[in-house]
């Protein structure tokens, strides 16, 4: 096992090795040519321009591009791959800019002593922010390969051009990138403005390309963090309290110590666990460990039945996010609804892992985490280690989309690791304490009013979401499992809204419709009564969720259809060309009317209302009898901006689609006075194969040539009410509250 480097990253150590280029920026061959001219001072006395996406926070970071002096090309992101696709997109992009086979390219993720700091992967900004980044860098670099063969070469660089991994010259000169690099060829900042190739000649991006994570998940390679197996490696079992706040009272560890296999039982305060030279003895261990423990619980959770209006009666701190008065047209009749959302669980198919060893002082972590500077620096401190002994190599996890217990786990693993040095760790949760200790979505409550003037366009609109925070990642030591449970103990860290534009629980509160006078509120709810942090969309489901669902409402009561009511308010042309696009595919002006249990609906939204556009129409059946909705057929519409792997972006759809179905038709996490009580798959539902749409379709509205848009997390709010909508088509009673599961349904029918 090497040892950890800091995470400070120079350039002596990136450059190391004979031969090869590592740029994360550049100059075009003019500036470049210029260094030190009066040209080039005159530019640096000119207000600068902002960098492209993560380049503007890590200008001079040397491993964004690497040319090796066999030619091949390494590409660092300091994004990680989830599930979503980005390996595979951001090699595409790569490959493109700098003109050399897809094969040729190879890309590091996420690592604090490799990859640059581009904080948490979330918010859909990893195309966005690091696929910009990476696409200007690896132009920059193109155009200083070719600066470098035309002064090799003593042609005009207009004369020259890049293909397959070389630079072409007159009379078809041919000096490949091996031969062209060195290891000081340029070092240089990068530039706002490059030259991107342009969209009609890809070859590689905006074209389909299978996924180079998929193989070993689908044939059993080691393809996870679960996965990995290193010599000489321990296994681990943590015993979790058996709820908030639960302290340890006594325990005897004399019999579990002398169990067969059993390496350490570890006890700090209320951390416990226990090491095995195998997994199953370690969990035998855990359960004999499990028994032999003595807590004291109290009762501190809310009654579930009345959750929403325990929320309610917090103390909120307000916040106004949207205000404006504009005289309109008389209102002729106004409407009131209330929507809400319970907490919601990640539902990770595979429990949280990591794997964690101490060699010499300093402390490597395979995680699975959504940010490994930020890991590595709570870790650190829980530790009371310098940041730069600590070195967190993301590896992916099997289930993610959010703060799950990835960090937690990634925190046991190292505290276990710290007692055991030169041994690698390997920390599994178990199912029931991945449901019950993960950080939830946060149960919401929505409250909407609004007029209609006589024509029946809307001239007033009021809208109030109450939501805890949706980011209690680490940073702060407190904020891991671990560390509130140790004797020396951190405090839990103050919980905090994430401002606007992005927004956390008023994520997607602003309606993208037209609205003459609006006020929209975010009353923020700083106590907690459960475990909570992001969930996949944060609080766009929810509100897409409510807005969309009262625009039908909206719709109905102005006797106007839905999808024209919708076209009635918006001016945005892309989100009239999504609208329209999904309904166009769905052939939403054919539909027959609704009879058998059969209703139609369709939603709408630009995701926090700066990424891609997406609408979703959808046909149910529900079984009046039972409730039961049967999801029958999906058409979608999605505008990501430039497309880099149409396969990878209608995967984001359809994923965000199935997984806002189980939320929204399924999932909620329960509870009595002391403890989780949905702690399994029975008690905690999903969405299974037979609840699967018959057909689902994407359509994709290709932006050649404009800005990538984060689409990862697009589809959430547009299902979950496209579904609310057709369930009360086909019912004609409107269900507020998630899920809409069969006894809901069934109650709001009255059969």
């Amino acid at each position: 096992m090497s040892r950890i480097l800091s995470h400070k990253i120079s350039r002596r150590a990136v450059l190391r090795g004979t031969g090869a280029l590592v740029l994360s920026f550049s100059l075009s061959p003019q500036a470049w040519s210029q260094e030190g001219s009066g040209a080039q001072s005159a530019r640096r006395a000119a207000a600068p321009k902002p960098l492209p996406g993560s380049l503007t926070k890590n200008p001079l970071l040397d491993a964004w591009i690497r040319v090796d002096a066999n030619g091949r090309v390494t590409a660092f992101t300091g994004k990680a791959e989830l599930g979503q696709g980005i390996k595979t997109a951001l090699l595409q992009v790569v490959a493109e800019e700098l003109e050399v086979p897809l094969e040729q390219v190879s890309l590091v993720t996420a690592d604090t002593s490799r990859t640059a700091d581009e904080g948490y992967t979330a918010g859909s900004h990893s195309v966005q922010d690091s696929g910009t980044a990476l696409r200007n860098a690896a132009a920059q670099v193109r155009e200083i390969l070719i600066a470098e063969a035309a002064r090799r070469l003593k042609a005009p660089g207009e004369q020259l051009r890049a293909a397959a991994g070389a630079v072409i010259g007159p009379n078809e000169a041919r000096i490949t990138y091996a031969e062209l690099v060195s290891p000081n060829l340029l070092h240089v900042e990068a530039q706002p403005v490059s030259k991107l190739k342009d969209p009609t000649l890809f070859r590689v991006m905006d074209r389909p390309v299978q996924r180079i994570d998929i193989p070993a998940k689908v044939t059993g390679g080691a393809a996870y963090v679960q996965d990995m197996r290193l010599p000489g490696m321990l296994h681990a079992r943590v015993i979790r309290p058996p709820s908030y706040g639960a302290r340890l009272v006594q325990l005897d560890v004399g019999n579990i110590e002398k169990m067969t296999g059993v390496v350490k039982v570890l006890r700090d305060g209320n951390f416990l666990a226990v090491v095995a030279y195998r997994e199953f003895q370690a969990v035998k261990a855990m359960r004999a460990l499990s028994l032999a423990a003595r807590w004291q619980e109290d009762a501190v959770l809310p009654k579930q039945a009345r959750l929403h209006e325990t929320l309610l009666g917090l103390p909120a701190q307000d916040q106004v996010i949207l205000e404006k008065h504009e005289s309109g047209d008389r209102p002729s009749q106004t409407l009131e609804a209330t929507y809400t959302r319970p907490y919601l669980s990640h539902g990770s198919v595979g429990p949280s892992c990591a794997v964690a060893q101490l060699t010499e002082g300093a402390m490597t972590i395979w995680t699975h985490t959504q940010g490994v500077y930020p890991d590595r620096e709570a870790i650190a401190e829980m530790l009371r280690m310098p940041q730069d002994r600590v070195h967190c190599i993301h590896v992916e996890g099997s289930g993610c989309y959010g703060h799950n217990g990835a960090d937690d786990a990634a925190a046991d693993a190292a505290l276990i690791a710290n007692s055991l040095p030169d041994r690698p760790i390997r920390l599994q949760w178990m199912r029931e304490q991945e449901h019950s200790w993960e950080p939830f979505g946060p149960a919401m409550i929505a409250k909407a009013r609004a007029s209609l003037d006589s024509a029946g366009r809307i001239v007033d609109w009021e809208y109030g979401v109450w939501s805890n925070t949706h980011t209690m990642r680490p940073g702060p030591a407190g904020a891991l499992l671990a560390a509130q449970h140790m004797e020396r103990s951190f405090p839990v860290p103050e919980p905090k809204p994430i401002p606007q534009p992005e927004g956390g629980g008023d994520r997607n509160s602003i309606p993208l419709y037209t609205l003459p006078s609006a006020k929209i509120t975010h009353h923020f709810l700083r106590d907690m009564p459960v475990r909570v942090s992001a969930l996949r969309s944060l609080g766009a489901q929810m509100n897409v969720f409510a807005i969309e669902s009262f625009m039908d409402e909206l719709a109905l009561a102005a006797g106007s259809d839905p999808v024209a009511f919708r076209l009635a308010h918006l001016e945005d042309p892309r989100a009239r060309d999504v609208v329209t696009a999904a309904a166009d595919d769905f052939r939403w002006d054919a539909r027959p009317v609704p009879a058998g249990g059969h209703g139609y609906g369709f939603a709408f939204a630009r995701y926090k209302n700066l990424a891609a556009y997406c609408a979703v129409a959808m046909q149910v059946r529900v079984d009046h009898e039972t409730g039961r909705t049967r999801i029958l057929r999906v058409a979608a519409a999605v505008d990501t901006g430039q497309v880099i792997n149409p396969d990878g972006v209608r995967n984001q759809v359809e994923g965000a689609i199935l997984q806002s179905l189980s939320w929204s038709l399924f999932e909620s996490v329960s509870f009595d006075a002391t403890r989780i009580t949905s702690i399994d798959w029975a008690t905690y539902p999903i969405l299974r194969f037979s609840s699967v749409p018959e057909s689902v379709t994407v359509r994709i509205l290709d932006r050649p040539g404009t800005p990538f848009l984060g689409c990862g997390e697009a589809g959430q709010g547009p299902a979950s009410a496209a579904l609310a909508n057709a369930i009360a088509n086909a019912t004609g009673k409107r269900v507020r509250d998630l899920p809409l599961n069969a006894a809901r349904v069934k109650a709001a029918i009255g059969v």
